[in-house]
């Protein structure tokens, strides 16, 4: 698990397909038990507060907070949406331009899934989409959330049609192995908790992605993560 940033308030880093976020009935390996690895001996009284998640066969960065302070403001910003999440997300079927989709989420017995706009326990769910590259029945996208939802991607993505390369649960014809889904979180822009700045970290898919990309996508990829003008210290 590559560290993209690291300071004594935040730890950015960057998860692998097929870790959980956090501890589960499973005893699989999270990203918090190796975040803490990460820092063995470095810290004489360890804290790690896990301020957002990403789904178990998704990718990308993550950043934890190192002290209970650091914890409640990133984890305000989260709540107030105050910071910029944009994902790389290869889809199957053909989509071209850009454009947003407005869907409703639920989760009733603890499974999301879309939802009337009058549903009681319906909660708007917002994305904006930008086509950068189709070849092989596929579609390269760029997605910046403007609501975090669960499952909130892939349910929208599928019920278009174009469900995420390698999301079997949600109807792709395709896996990718490794429990991973065509799903990354490339970028991440948020203020720093401690100092007035804002922080943007990036990050590349991961390798089990390179079957499944043409040299246009990995070009395209190349391109929006060079243009991401990062204000503080990142990876890609």
């Amino acid at each position: 698990m590559d560290v993209l940033y690291r300071d004594e308030h935040v730890l950015a880093v960057n998860k692998p397909p097929g870790v959980l976020a956090q501890p589960d009935h499973t005893g699989d390996p999270d990203v918090l038990a190796r975040a803490g690895r990460l820092l063995d001996g470095t810290d004489s009284d360890p804290f790690l507060g896990l301020v957002h998640r990403l789904d178990r066969p998704a990718s990308g960065v993550t950043v934890l907070a190192r002290t209970s302070e650091a914890a409640a403001h990133l984890s305000r910003q989260f709540r107030e949406r105050t910071v910029e999440k944009r994902y790389l997300v290869l889809v199957e079927g053909r989509l071209r331009g850009l454009g947003t989709w407005t869907d409703y989420i639920a989760k009733p017995g603890r499974q999301p899934r879309l939802v009337a706009p009058e549903h009681p326990d319906g909660k708007r769910a917002v994305l904006d989409w930008q086509a950068l590259a189709t070849a092989d029945a596929r579609t390269l996208l760029q997605i910046i959330l403007r609501t975090g939802r669960p499952h909130q991607i892939r349910l929208q993505a599928t019920s278009r049609g174009h469900p995420v390369v390698g999301d079997e649960r949600y109807g792709a014809g395709t896996s990718l192995g490794e429990r991973a889904l065509a799903l990354h979180h490339s970028l991440l822009r948020l203020d720093h908790p401690a100092h007035p700045r804002r922080n943007t970290f990036t990050s590349a898919p991961p390798p089990v992605w390179a079957s499944a990309l043409t040299d246009e996508m990995r070009t395209a990829i190349r391109r929006v993560l060079d243009q991401a003008h990062p204000s503080a210290p990142s990876s890609s």
